[in-house]
């Protein structure tokens, strides 16, 4: 399990610049006019982890298998598109099926690239697609609160507990913030997911900077960190055109070249994923052997049966152990057999909580 991401943003931002760079395709035509992604182009890009290589050494792994992140290109919205505007019932109705968004703010200038609303300014296009989003959730509530209402007077109990969710989400929409930001008991945010809020999702903001800002950002994208800041909001910075370069370099080592060059660290790509990793809580686990050493992704939280249910269905039904390595013991002793003779393989049961890095083997009844 990797994440499911949908890219969204104002016509003609980078949107789809960026998606054919992410996973290397030309899947999604990114054309110099709006709406040129009509239906939402889905890509799966392999996550970098360089434990998994370390792991596949150890265990002397004939194949390396890393986990995968699914991108959606979705098409562009336009103010009005909670109306129906553009293609709004569209692009609103693909938002839902993603866990979460990448919203590409356009942080650069060329006369040669038209912008829907005639100037650029990021915190404008983040605010519209924001109000979008929030008026199309209001309206949704809205309808909800008074079917609700209608069973509660009934009395039904699921009725009463459901509005006792949606009134405060509703306020907090009707006072212009966001559904993730409504003001809920700990214990009862996880239900916001059953309502299929598109503003309940959590959001990354993609700054798309010219080259010569890859690097260090721009005066634009660091307004676009400060308003991410302000809604608890992640960003990342990053040059469409450059991935595009990069996409086109089949070589690791000439990638590496071009991007100490520009005076890059990492590719947008593993920006990207690392902030997405961190936006939704999630860890990887390790298995590893002869045949093959492959890296999944699963929530902060996801204990040892569902972990192994995400290999197999059969591994989760019939659980009954997992043999842990801690990621840093099985590197220190050399892999499995070092950790094992040192005491450091644990049998970890139905209770366990997987952390970042284990090295897993599930036993199970067939």
């Amino acid at each position: 399990m990797g994440f499911n991401c949908g890219i969204v943003g104002l016509p003609n931002v980078g949107k789809s610049t960026l998606f054919n760079a992410l996973t290397a395709t030309a899947a999604a035509e990114a054309a110099n006019y709006p709406f040129c992604t009509i239906e939402p182009n889905v890509g799966r890009v392999a996550v970098s982890d360089e434990r998994l290589a370390v792991c596949a050494k150890l265990a002397k792994s004939a194949k390396i298998i890393p986990t995968q992140l699914e991108f959606v290109d979705i098409a562009g919205l336009v103010r009005g598109a909670s109306q129906g505007q553009g293609l709004g019932n569209q692009f609103l109705g693909h938002i839902r099926e993603v866990d979460a968004i990448a919203q590409v703010v356009r942080c650069f200038d060329d006369e040669n690239v038209v912008h829907v609303e005639g100037s650029i300014d990021p915190i404008r296009d983040a605010e519209t697609v924001e109000t979008e989003l929030m008026l199309a959730d209001l309206e949704s509530l809205e309808r909800r609160l008074v079917a609700a209402e209608k069973r509660a007077r009934g009395g039904e109990r699921d009725a009463k507990a459901q509005l006792a969710l949606i009134e405060p989400v509703l306020a907090g929409l009707r006072d212009g913030r966001p559904a993730r930001a409504a003001e809920l008991p700990p214990e009862r945010r996880h239900e916001l997911r059953a309502l299929q809020l598109l503003t309940a999702k959590p959001v990354l903001y993609v700054a798309n900077v010219d080259e010569a800002s890859a690097a260090a950002g721009n005066r634009d994208s660091r307004r676009v960190a400060d308003y991410a800041a302000q809604q608890g909001a992640r960003t990342v910075v990053i040059s469409a055109a450059i991935e595009a370069e990069l996409a086109h370099l089949g070589d690791a080592g000439e990638k590496r070249e071009y991007l100490m060059a520009l005076g890059l660290g990492e590719t947008g790509l593993d920006r990207v994923i690392h902030a997405g990793y961190a936006l939704l809580d999630l860890v990887t686990f390790f298995t590893a052997g002869p045949k093959e050493a492959r890296a999944w992704t699963v929530p902060q939280g996801t204990k040892a049966p569902q972990a192994a249910g995400v290999i197999h269905t059969d591994f989760e039904k019939g659980f009954i152990r997992a043999e842990t390595i801690a990621y840093a013991d099985y590197v220190a002793l050399g892999g499995e057999a070092g950790a094992r003779d040192a005491g450091k393989l644990r049998l970890e049961g139905k209770e366990y909580v997987v952390a970042d890095g284990d090295v897993m083997h599930f036993r199970f009844n067939n």
